[in-house]
């Protein structure tokens, strides 16, 4: 009796150490080893989290490694966060909302800022001063952004659509270089690129609108939200920081800026200054701004008609995290 009752308790013991050993071996597979961030020139708040270090601060003490990957634009932080290359994206509102709605597996976590970012750029030269003069014209934008969904909004505004005009699919700066060098009529434009035209050149922003431009927000994949959702909360904790200090610093963060994107320091001012920075909480605002340019979007079939819109913002726009960090 008493060598059964040895049995047992070596056998309880070996299964129990070879449950812990598993565990910790399965807890070691999925600690997280990296966690990689984009920064982009039309989110100055990132630009400061990545000049002085404080995401890294934030997750040295886990051993986590912070990798940082350029966005030249929201459709290019989309793509990243689909092909997984990043964990956490910059993008305007809409772009995400497009995005959500084909499909991608995102959250909208955190509000870096609301820009008037976008506007509709013509020549200092040009004829061009309102929308309904860009029928039958070649329009520059990149597909999927937002300088691209407010050329869609103002067109509609005007009884035009997509099918009235030309539409030449070029990245931001490209955009830019074929206005000034006559192959567009007129640019879907957005800062810093914009203020530097603007500045460089003396072109006209002939239609601008703060309400048309959606907010500028930071994605996670919903994969990596659900599964480590301790370091969302960190990197909305290292953003605060981040915008808290281009609050109190808007010239030091326009510095930032010029270095940054190799631009002159009253291009990067210019830029900097159409950003309000002081709503970080994604919530009903955002969710109204992103419905109204939702319905534009399915007018113009950018938004699969069976999408429904309400419900995809909504399971878009998550506050829980921003709430948990900052109020």
């Amino acid at each position: 009796m008493r060598k059964w009752i040895a049995f047992l308790v070596i056998a309880v013991g070996t299964a129990f150490m070879m449950t812990a050993c598993s565990a910790a071996k399965g807890e070691e597979k999925n600690k997280l080893k990296k966690v990689v961030l984009d920064y982009a020139y039309y989110s100055p708040t990132s630009l400061a989290l990545k000049e002085f270090g404080w995401a890294e601060e934030v997750f040295e003490e886990e051993g986590i490694e912070v990798e940082w990957v350029l966005s030249q634009g929201s459709n290019k932080a989309l793509e990243f966060l689909n092909s997984k290359s990043v964990d956490f994206g910059s993008t305007a509102g809409a772009a995400a909302l497009i995005a959500k709605s084909n499909g991608s597996p995102i959250e909208s976590v955190y509000i870096y800022s609301k820009p008037e970012w976008t506007a509709l750029v013509a020549t200092d030269d040009s004829e061009i001063t309102s929308v309904d003069q860009l029928k039958g014209k070649k329009v520059a934008a990149t597909l999927g952004t937002d300088p691209y969904i407010f050329l869609l909004r103002s067109l509609q505004e005007v009884g035009l659509s997509s099918k009235d005009l030309e539409i030449v699919n070029l990245q931001h700066s490209d955009g830019a270089n074929a206005l000034l060098t006559g192959q567009v009529d007129a640019w879907a434009g957005l800062d810093p690129h914009m203020a530097k035209v603007e500045v460089d050149s003396g072109a006209n922003l002939f239609l601008r609108d703060h309400d048309k431009n959606t907010y500028g927000t930071l994605n996670v994949r919903t994969e990596f939200a659900e599964q480590h959702p301790e370091v969302v909360e960190k990197v909305i904790e290292a953003y605060e920081k981040a915008r808290k200090w281009v609050i109190e610093n808007p010239e030091k963060a326009a510095e930032i800026l010029a270095k940054e994107a190799d631009m002159p320091a009253e291009v990067a001012q210019k830029s900097l200054g159409r950003n309000d920075f002081s709503d970080p909480i994604p919530g009903e605002k955002q969710i109204d701004a992103l419905q109204a340019a939702g319905e534009v979007l399915q007018s113009e079939n950018v938004i699969k008609d069976n999408v429904d819109v309400e419900k995809t913002v909504k399971e878009l726009i998550i506050d829980r995290y921003a709430k948990k960090v900052i109020e």
